[in-house]
């Protein structure tokens, strides 16, 4: 007799596949702050991206922010190194997309 029970599903897979949108790239992109909304789980979707072949992706602009007549006094001059702001995994990482 064929089993009923469904494969085991992975939770983290599961919240990766839930938080991901389509990418211009044929993959999928998953924004930073959603995957830190996650709370205790953040950890464990930064590691599963990492292991399927995920990248942050690069920034688009390097130019600081206008910040008025003194911007360059505080520090307007330069960026400060950032987190990346998305991550984009591959086409075909996230079967069912």
């Amino acid at each position: 007799m064929p089993s009923t029970e469904s494969p085991a599903v992975d939770p983290i897979q599961a919240t990766v596949t839930r938080l991901a949108r389509p990418h211009r790239s044929g993959g999928s992109v998953i924004e930073r702050a959603a995957i830190l909304a996650e709370g205790r789980d953040s950890e464990a979707i930064f590691r599963w991206i990492t292991d399927h072949a995920g990248e942050p992706e690069e920034s688009t602009g390097t130019k600081a922010p206008d910040r008025g007549l003194y911007g360059a006094r505080f520090g307007g001059a330069t960026t400060a190194a950032r987190s990346p702001q998305r991550y984009v995994l591959p086409p075909g990482t996230l079967s069912g997309r």
